[in-house]
């Protein structure tokens, strides 16, 4: 097999470089949000810096600040032959654009006996850590996962942002790509040229034999760290990389689960009504009788992301935390440390 050419890239240049790439492959594929065009920075973090003077203002829009205009024209081109890719600056403004997102663009295909789809991808960032409160931190993945009509994708690394932003540029139905505001610095080596993910195809980041970890977006990264130091305890734990969240890989998850016998779900957004109770109740479903221990599910308190740093500090969920639960899983006691 050859080897693929990569380079070093982070998520912000991951993401624009796939933009950049479907732009130059397909030109029906265009971009509107709020400062999106290089005149106005390329973006509030820089994701789109550049589209606009290689591709023009016809095809990357800068637009009022009005979500549910953002998302209703995206959907208008979308249905008028365009791949739309909409940028809403961070997941929690898309409370306003919710009747466009679930009663339009989830649903026409639907609605019109399926004649129409609505291929837009809509960009969001989010995520706590970084000091922007309640009204700008939140994951609310598990709404969009909860409309039938839409696709989530959550990707934790710069290779898997390019790939699975041009799987859904490439997608007939709306996908919500959801990043991570603190991951965006993150480098790895990310394939040169078209190199698309697959949605729906969860990756595999570490094999292990006692737990199964399922996660997604950067809390990949805190489960790998968990795994890591439990290494010295004796306790060997496979971590699964969602990457699509709707749909779930539900094929790779109950096999692991069924290999390891334990399962721990970690997610940044508060723990109530998640996407971990799904995947619980789903291998409670498929594997009861077979599992060694209750599915463990680790998220946020059920409250608004925290201003304060310490608070906030508390409320985004640990490596700690993750190891916690699946020494809790094993039977396995916390190490006792003396100073």
């Amino acid at each position: 097999m050859m080897a693929v050419e990569t380079k070093k890239l982070n998520i912000i240049q991951a993401i624009n470089e796939g933009l950049s790439e479907a732009m130059a492959a397909d030109d029906k594929v265009i971009v509107f949000g709020e400062d999106v065009a290089d005149r106005e920075g390329g973006g509030v973090v820089g994701v789109t810096h550049g589209l606009s003077t290689r591709f023009g203002d016809e095809r990357v829009r800068s637009t009022p600040i009005s979500e549910q205009a953002i998302i209703g024209a995206a959907i208008g081109a979308a249905i008028n032959g365009y791949k739309p890719v909409a940028e809403i600056m961070l997941m929690n403004f898309t409370t306003v654009a919710m009747d466009m997102i679930v009663n339009h663009a989830a649903k026409l295909r639907y609605m019109s006996g399926g004649q129409t789809g609505v291929p837009i991808t809509i960009r969001m960032m989010t995520g706590a850590g970084i000091s922007v409160a309640g009204q700008h931190s939140d994951f609310l993945e598990a709404w969009f996962a909860h409309t039938p009509g839409l696709k989530v994708v959550a990707p934790s690394s710069a290779a898997d942002a390019k790939g699975l932003m041009l799987s859904c540029i490439d997608d007939p139905d709306p996908c919500i790509f959801i990043e991570c505001s603190r991951a965006y610095a993150m480098a790895d080596d990310v394939p040169v040229g078209a190199q698309r993910i697959p949605l729906g195809k969860a990756k595999v980041v570490r094999e292990g034999a006692d737990v199964t970890v399922v996660t997604y977006s950067e809390i990949v990264h805190r489960a790998l760290k968990a795994a890591k130091a439990l290494e010295d305890e004796g306790l060997s734990v496979e971590v699964i990389d969602l990457r699509t969240i709707a749909p779930w890989d539900r094929d790779t998850v109950i096999e692991s689960a069924r290999k390891t016998g334990r399962v721990v779900v970690a997610h940044e957004a508060v723990r109530r009504f998640g996407v971990g109770a799904e995947i619980a109740a789903t291998l409670q479903e498929e594997l009861f009788g077979e599992l060694k221990a209750p599915v463990m599910r680790v998220g946020a308190p059920f409250a608004p992301v925290p201003f304060s740093k310490p608070l906030e500090e508390a409320f985004l969920i640990s490596a700690d935390q993750i190891a916690d639960a699946i020494r809790s899983t094993t039977g396995a006691k916390t190490p006792v440390t003396t100073s």
